[in-house]
């Protein structure tokens, strides 16, 4: 069976696709300018206006879910994992895809608030909705919500739940089993009380839990601060094969920076598009922008908070391009994962470092785990309707609460195995969809520079912008005009 994962894996996330992935990020920042750059401050100044409704909720509640499913496990044990599979050249790369990854962010979140719709009360939206109205190819759109049902309810829980119960385990000797019960026993309270409550938790759990975190590896640096200039020096000169000691691995450097740069912020998987359709907002493109920047949050800040303790102190492993033979060895027997930024924090706060990234790890894993749900719920409401919908529903959460617990007692590299495969079929799935599908976000795009130059706040009119099949738009448009009338 492992085999088999591993073989499937191979071909996912073959060499070809990583390039592809890199491609399509630059792709779009071309086509949108470089609105990374350009619209930095809308993106900041976004995030923070509107309000929520009875359908759905405000920019800022709709940027903490999508955090919550892109400040994860990634963050610490997948950082680390790329340091030690790809040296620290991985770092630049990781930084790379989040830079052009915030046109793909923009483009798929756009696309994702064009499309939305209400439907049994609130606003549903992602990937399966745009593929379906925008495209018109319905198989194309159950292929992706079931790929996406089955990855984010028994694929990849897992992977926050192991690392969870691992960091827990060293930190205080907390068996997994136990570890476990209680993760399921406090997700559950959340996810039997809807999107609402789910908001609610990500709104004041993911920002304390990130600027903590940011704040710890300020210290570290701070306590370090004679190693700044080698730390850079080591990260750019491995990214590109100039230093001797990593000079071997620069395919790995790009591979593992890529690979977990993509499964940590998520630019292009098609995740981010669902918290981004829940938003009440009077423009598609606001969202599209406060969403491309939650890609900077998870990378440029709290992906670097990791790298940056990991390296300013030295503890960590690098194996060579076999994957087995070690170039560095600071922290022998130690997997890569958590242990690394454990070990860094230790170095430096003594009986500090163990706990405190235990604690960061189930505030990052649980919040994530949540958003997981909530993506798994929208494609269930867009696969069955009606009664059905509840029954679905109900069942969506005792596999998803399942699959948290058995990842929690299974092995680490099993886990990633798995969450490998469900990312990768989303990545390819969503990336074929948003290349398609990418006109109607630039269109967006341009009306709101070209409303904004007016002095005006952006309003959408999908019919006057020949954008067909986006019928709440549509209403919501005329609902404005009577509302001024």
């Amino acid at each position: 069976m492992e085999a088999f994962i591993n073989q499937l894996n191979g071909i996912l996330w073959s060499t070809p696709v990583i390039y592809i992935l890199l491609g399509v990020g630059l792709l779009f920042s071309i086509l949108t300018r470089f609105l990374q750059v350009r619209h930095i401050k809308d993106m900041v100044l976004l995030m923070f206006r509107g309000r929520s409704s009875d359908a759905g909720v405000s920019s800022f509640q709709a940027l903490s879910i999508a955090l919550s499913g892109r400040v994860g496990t990634g963050n610490i044990a997948g950082t680390a994992t790329a340091i030690a599979m790809g040296g620290p050249g991985a770092v630049f790369w990781m930084w790379t895809i989040a830079f052009i990854g915030a046109g793909s962010a923009f483009v798929e979140s756009t696309l994702a608030q064009i499309y939305k719709v209400k439907k049994d009360g609130v606003y549903r939206g992602g990937p399966a909705y745009y593929i379906e109205k925008g495209i018109g190819i319905k198989w194309f759109a159950v292929l992706f919500a079931v790929a996406t049902l089955l990855a984010m309810s028994l694929l990849m829980p897992g992977i926050q739940s192991n690392s969870i119960a691992l960091g827990m385990e060293n930190a205080f000797g907390i068996s997994k089993t136990v570890t476990g019960l209680v993760v399921v026993g406090l997700l559950a309270l959340i996810i039997f009380g809807g999107v609402k409550r789910i908001a609610t938790v990500a709104q004041y759990t993911v920002p304390f839990m990130a600027v903590g975190y940011i704040l710890v590896s300020l210290v570290i640096i701070g306590m370090n601060i004679g190693e700044l200039p080698g730390v850079f020096s080591l990260i750019f000169s491995s990214a590109f094969g100039a230093d001797s000691m990593f000079g071997g691995i620069i395919g790995s450097a790009i591979a593992w920076g890529v690979k977990r740069g993509i499964y940590s912020n998520e630019a292009g998987q098609g995740t981010g598009p669902h918290a981004a359709a829940a938003a009440e907002v009077s423009h598609p493109a606001k969202q599209g922008l406060v969403q491309a920047f939650s890609v900077y949050i998870d990378t440029l800040f709290v992906c670097s908070a990791t790298a940056f303790m990991i390296l300013f102190t030295g503890m960590f492993n690098t194996v060579g391009a076999d994957g087995k033979t070690p170039i560095v060895e600071n922290l022998p027997g130690v997997e890569a994962g958590p242990g690394f930024t454990q070990a860094a924090v230790e170095s430096v706060l003594p009986g500090f470092g163990a706990g405190f990234v235990a604690v960061s790890l189930f505030f990052f894993a649980f919040t994530t785990i949540m958003a997981y749900y909530y993506m798994a719920e929208t494609n269930v409401a867009y696969l069955v309707s009606g009664k059905n919908s509840k029954i679905a529903m109900f069942v969506l959460k005792f596999v998803l609460l399942g699959a948290t617990f058995y990842g929690s007692v299974k092995t680490a590299g099993l886990a990633w195995a798995l969450g490998d495969v469900g990312l990768g079929l989303m990545v390819w799935l969503n990336v074929i969809a948003i290349l398609i599908l990418a006109k109607p976000a630039l269109i967006a795009l341009k009306d709101y520079e070209a409303q904004k130059k007016q002095g005006l706040d952006p309003v959408f009119n999908s019919k006057k912008l020949g954008i067909k099949n986006a019928e709440y738009w549509e209403e919501e448009y005329k609902h404005q005009e009577e509302k001024v009338s």
